[in-house]
């Protein structure tokens, strides 16, 4: 017999997989050694397009005074998605059910999309 666990797991696989989209773990992953533009819904409904990103580089280093800096708590919420977004230059969030796509931005783009915020980044 299955543990709850096990079924929300695979209920998660099976969702990512309708969606086109990778799992919220898989999500995660990718974040932490990649660049990607998420579109997600937004709770009031309007459409959201955000570049971002987990990579150590891109991250500013934690303070006591920002929580969302701090690791422990941006991996609280197992519905959450806590990023750095790379325009805003700041700390998002998104839910990740409401997400609808995950385009990973080529390393050779960064510049090209990113300008200035690469720069200073790279």
């Amino acid at each position: 017999m299955q543990d709850s666990q096990t079924k929300s797991s695979k209920a998660a696989d099976t969702v990512a997989a309708l969606k086109g989209i990778p799992t919220r773990e898989e999500l995660l992953e990718l974040l932490q050694k990649e660049v990607a533009v998420v579109t997600f819904k937004k709770l009031n409904g309007d459409e959201r397009t955000m570049p971002c990103t987990l990579i150590e580089n891109f991250l500013p280093p934690a303070k006591k005074d920002d929580p969302m800096s701090q690791k422990k708590i941006r991996a609280i919420s197992d519905k959450v998605c806590p990023v750095w977004a790379i325009e805003s230059q700041g700390f998002r969030s998104f839910r990740y059910d409401r997400v609808t796509n995950v385009e990973v931005i080529d390393k050779a783009d960064y510049k090209v999309r990113f300008g200035e915020f690469w720069k200073e980044s790279s």
